[in-house]
């Protein structure tokens, strides 16, 4: 297990490579320039203030050699600064990962009850009005984009009915986290529906499966009390593709908050990307692109280990 695992770490090494290549030279080809970001309208005018801004930035030397700059300083620990306005990228990435992880993960608690409860229920009552309805959570669920929700429960909770705050994180005046839960509750569940769709599918379709097996019939013709059957021998073993499923759910969350930070003034990472993409402010995008690639790699990694502990099918070597 132990050389499995060490291989495993020490292919994330070339693809991390890759993936900062590609993001990189393909922001190369949008022909984005950060410098028309950055300089006033009267500055602008000038082509030798404009061309000694660019020399200092080093955005006029070739696209390879700034890559290699760019990943040499990442070897030293060296993030960089943001070109647009000069903060830190490590400070950047201090003040606005706590507020995705706390959405991310508030999340993924939240789907994983209501998605897995919901499968379980799904499969025990199957065929009823319940399963109906589950089924057709799940197919909403997954159909409907996420932004769509975000706009609908925006309009009716905070609009319309002035229950909940319309955006940001944090209400003037507060430091506790209690008094952010009012701010949380909108992004976090509009977040967790389209997870919550998928568990409960995953969940439903495994625990039907599992009941179909031989070891099910022989413990019910045990007399083992049904509800026994359900949760120790039928749930226990259909769990293993849903913890795939959580595993990988995470880093998605991470990246895939771009818009649900966007429409509730959510102030994190993925607004951060999406200020930066729009700014061209390529070592923004670089080191947050970076960090989704490695958090995806890393769940990717504790995907292939969980599976090689719990099914002894799948080869070590």
């Amino acid at each position: 297990m132990l050389k499995f695992i060490i291989k495993k770490l020490l292919f994330m090494i070339p693809m991390l490579i890759v993936i900062s290549a590609l993001v990189f030279f393909g922001m190369e080809l949008t022909g984005t320039d950060p410098i028309n970001y950055m300089v006033s309208p009267d500055m602008a005018a000038n082509a030798a203030n404009i061309e000694a801004l660019r020399e200092s930035l080093g955005l006029n030397d070739p696209a390879f050699i700034r890559y290699f700059r760019w990943l040499g300083d990442i070897l030293q620990g060296k993030f960089g600064y943001s070109i647009i306005n000069g903060q830190s990228i490590l400070d950047i990435l201090k003040s606005r990962l706590p507020a995705t992880f706390e959405l991310a993960f508030g999340s993924l608690i939240l789907s994983t009850i209501l998605g897995i409860g919901l499968g379980l229920l799904a499969a025990i009552k199957q065929n009823s009005i319940v399963d109906y309805l589950a089924r057709i959570v799940g197919v909403i669920g997954v159909s409907v984009p996420q932004f769509f929700f975000g706009i609908v429960v925006l309009m009716i909770f905070a609009v319309r009915l002035d229950l909940l705050p319309i955006g940001g994180r944090i209400p003037p005046g507060s430091t506790g986290f209690v008094s952010r839960i009012p701010n949380l509750i909108l992004p976090m569940f509009t977040m967790a529906i389209s997870m919550t769709a998928t568990l409960l599918r995953y969940t439903r379709n495994s625990m039907l499966d599992v009941m179909n097996k031989d070891y099910i019939k022989t413990a019910r013709s045990k007399g083992i009390p049904e509800w026994k059957v359900y949760l120790k021998h039928a749930f226990r073993n259909a769990l293993r593709p849903t913890l795939v499923i959580l595993a990988f759910r995470l880093p998605m969350l991470i990246g895939g908050s771009v818009v649900i930070e966007s429409v509730f003034s959510w102030p994190g990472i993925g607004s951060t990307i999406l200020g930066a993409v729009s700014a061209g402010d390529y070592p923004v995008i670089m080191i947050t692109t970076m960090l989704i690639a490695a958090s995806i790699l890393a769940a990717s990694f504790l995907v292939d280990v969980i599976t090689a502990a719990l099914d002894p099918r799948v080869r070590l070597d």
